[in-house]
């Protein structure tokens, strides 16, 4: 009877009606401890933030802090996951193990918190239970709070580990791999979580080439996962930070387990060995080279198409000259007009019937065309290689065409009338000219990059020799490298 006013008084947060049963039967709280009640008074204070009453549970009955509900719960569990600092701060002094306590689902106090986003509460553990050594608690997978953080977006929460274990430990525990071999960068590109990544990309001591047990670097996970417009930001950070494919590092089939990381150094290099080893990434090679060159294209296409897309979408909406507001189907005596028109219809298809055809075709066609390289670039097919980097170069010109054609087609529709005798032949002329300059530029680019092509293939096929940029390199390196290299 007892112990049911107890723990109405502790769910109400009622401090005096609790004292009053203390009063009344002070040996309460010893039975609620021999019995093994599932929820603990403390338990139900904690996960409903009534400080007083904690503290008050706790001078009185401080084993109470180690008690297991029954999902193996500690009372510091409840309160981190709900984010109560001030209740996090006493459990953590009555009971400094408890921030190291596993519940039934393999998660510590810090992984709980982690989860839910509760950064202060997640600082409060790092701070209150040994620091880094808190924050290097892992679940039953391996997962440290920080993995569990990104895998639930709480950038807020790798900050304040970060910033409370010292860019030193921040460093180590970001390179910490779970059961998977997944570090957080891998799974912070997986989830496509663009600002965590650039955090950890700006910490030097993180590694942006670990290989987890798929054999898999996170520029490979990001290569790997369906592709959207968030990829080639991603692809650039990672690049710019010297990222690599596993086959690059690897270019032979090795066990996973038994590999050894190459961590890549943020300074600069001081032997002659790694001065050798530091030219080719600042140079960058042909491979590194082509792929940048081949993502800022494919970044390039993307806003341009886009831009188009969003022009040739209002154009259709929004006709020269507007659409009528009202029906017109009949005159002032109710007779049935020969032209009739309806609200909504273009102004312009009812009185140029012709220009607006071509209107529609040509808009149409810049639509389409716009619309078709956007679904190639976020559509996750191998389209990479330079061959289909050309088609949807094509496809480009013709979206532009057909926009300028577009653009001209409604300008004239927009002039004065061609009864006009002084201005219709001078914008006639204006139009042809512009029409004509616009056909030799694209004319001029379409021979270049015929050529281009013919090019490539020559020296495919054996007929052009490609230069050799070897003896060049060599007197680049300093004397001490090349004995180096010859040794």
């Amino acid at each position: 009877m007892e112990i049911e006013k107890l723990l109405q008084a502790v769910q109400n947060g009622d401090v005096p009606a609790f004292l009053d049963v203390l009063q009344r039967d002070p040996l309460v709280l010893d039975r609620i401890i021999v019995l093994g009640v599932s929820e603990t008074p403390l338990h139900a204070a904690s996960v409903l933030g009534h400080t007083n009453l904690v503290q008050e549970l706790l001078r009185r009955a401080p084993k109470l802090a180690s008690e297991l509900d029954s999902r193996g719960n500690t009372p510091l569990h409840l309160a981190a996951a709900k984010g109560h600092v001030e209740i996090v701060t006493l459990l953590l002094s009555a009971d400094p193990a408890a921030a190291s306590a596993r519940n039934l689902d393999g998660r510590a106090p810090i992984h709980v918190a982690a989860i839910k986003g509760r950064v202060d509460a997640v600082g409060r553990i790092v701070v209150g239970a040994g620091g880094a050594r808190s924050a290097r608690e892992v679940t039953d997978r391996g997962e440290t709070a920080l993995h569990l953080a990104v895998a639930n977006g709480k950038l807020e929460v790798v900050r304040a580990v970060v910033g409370a274990v010292g860019e030193r430990d921040g460093a180590e525990l970001l390179n910490w791999k779970d059961c998977d071999g997944n570090s957080i960068l891998h799974i912070a590109v997986a989830k496509k979580q663009i600002e965590t990544i650039k955090f950890l990309l700006a910490i030097p001591g993180v590694n942006v080439n670990p290989i987890n047990k798929n054999g898999s670097t996170p520029l490979d996970v990001l290569k790997q996962s369906p592709r959207d417009l968030q990829d080639m930001e991603i692809e650039d950070s990672l690049l710019n930070e010297r990222a690599l494919r596993s086959k690059s590092i690897y270019p032979f089939d090795h066990d996973p387990d038994q590999m050894q990381i190459p961590q890549v150094s943020r300074e600069a290099p001081t032997s002659p060995l790694l001065v050798m080893r530091e030219i080719p990434l600042k140079n960058k090679p042909p491979a590194r080279k082509r792929a940048n060159e081949i993502s800022h294209h494919r970044s390039s296409l993307m806003v341009v198409a886009s831009l188009i897309a969003t022009v040739a979408f209002q154009a259709a909406i929004t006709p020269p000259g507007g659409v009528w507001q009202s029906d017109y189907t009949v005159d002032d005596n109710g007779k049935p007009v020969k032209e009739p028109h309806f609200a909504g219809t273009s102004i312009m298809a009812h009185n140029q019937r012709k220009e607006y055809g071509l209107f529609f075709i040509f808009n149409t066609m810049a639509f389409l065309s716009s619309l078709s390289i956007i679904l190639l670039l976020v559509s996750g097919l191998p389209i990479k290689r330079r061959r289909w980097m050309w088609v949807q170069m094509v496809t480009m010109w013709i979206a532009m065409t057909a926009q300028v054609i577009t653009y001209f087609i409604a300008l004239r529709h927009m002039t004065l009338d061609k009864t006009d005798s002084d201005v219709f032949p001078v914008l006639k002329k204006v139009t042809e000219t512009a029409v004509l300059a616009w056909f030799c530029l694209m004319g001029v680019v379409f021979i270049g990059n015929l050529g281009r092509v013919c090019v490539y293939y020559l020296r495919k096929k054996g007929y052009i020799k490609k230069k050799k940029k070897r003896e060049e390199e060599a007197r680049a390196l300093p004397d001490d490298v090349g004995e180096d290299e010859e040794v």
